[in-house]
C-alpha cells in the first residue's frame, strides 16, 4: 500500500506516470517516423513548426525561433539546411524586404503529411495514457488551487 502525503496518492503519480510514458512513446514514435521519411527528428520539428504556425505561410525565423525554444542564429542555419534540401522555400516579403518569409514546399508538405498520418495513428493508440479521465481531473484541480492562490 502507498504512502498518502496528504497533497497526492497512488492514483495522482500513476496518472501522472502514465501520461509521461504515453507521451515518451508518442514522442519517439513520431521521431522515428520522420527518420523512415528521411527526416532528421530537428528536421520535423522544423516543417511541423512552421505549417502549424498561426502566420503561415507567411512565418518569420524569429517566430519559429520562439516556437522551437532556439535561438534565431541556430533556427536560421536550420532553414538554410532545409531550403538546401527542397524542404522549405524562403522568400522576401512583398511588404518589407527585410523580412523573409518561410513556408513549406510540395516535397516538404509530403513528407510532414506522412508522419501527421503516423502520428494520428499513434495517438489514437495512446489516447487512454495521454488523456485519460483521471489525469484531466488532476489537471482541473491543479488549475483550481492555482487559481484559489492567485486571488
Amino acid at each position: 500500500m502507498g504512502v498518502d502525503n496528504g497533497r497526492f496518492n497512488d492514483d495522482d503519480y500513476r496518472t501522472q506516470a502514465d501520461f509521461r510514458r504515453a507521451l515518451r512513446s508518442f514522442l519517439h514514435e513520431s521521431e522515428a517516423e520522420a527518420r523512415r521519411v528521411g527526416l532528421t527528428p530537428q528536421q520535423y520539428l522544423l516543417l511541423l513548426m512552421t505549417r502549424g504556425h498561426r502566420s503561415y505561410p507567411s512565418v518569420m525565423v524569429g517566430e519559429l525561433a520562439d516556437a522551437l525554444k532556439l535561438q534565431q542564429s541556430t533556427v536560421s542555419l536550420l532553414v538554410d539546411r532545409a531550403v538546401r534540401r527542397g524542404l522549405l522555400h524562403r522568400l522576401e516579403s512583398a511588404s518589407d524586404r527585410r523580412r523573409v518569409e518561410i513556408s513549406l514546399t510540395p516535397e516538404g508538405q509530403q513528407l510532414l503529411d506522412e508522419i501527421m498520418d503516423a502520428n494520428r495513428k499513434e495517438l489514437e493508440a495512446l489516447s487512454g495514457g495521454l488523456f485519460n479521465e483521471s489525469l484531466l481531473r488532476v489537471l482541473r484541480e491543479h488549475h483550481a488551487a492555482v487559481e484559489n492562490t492567485s486571488h
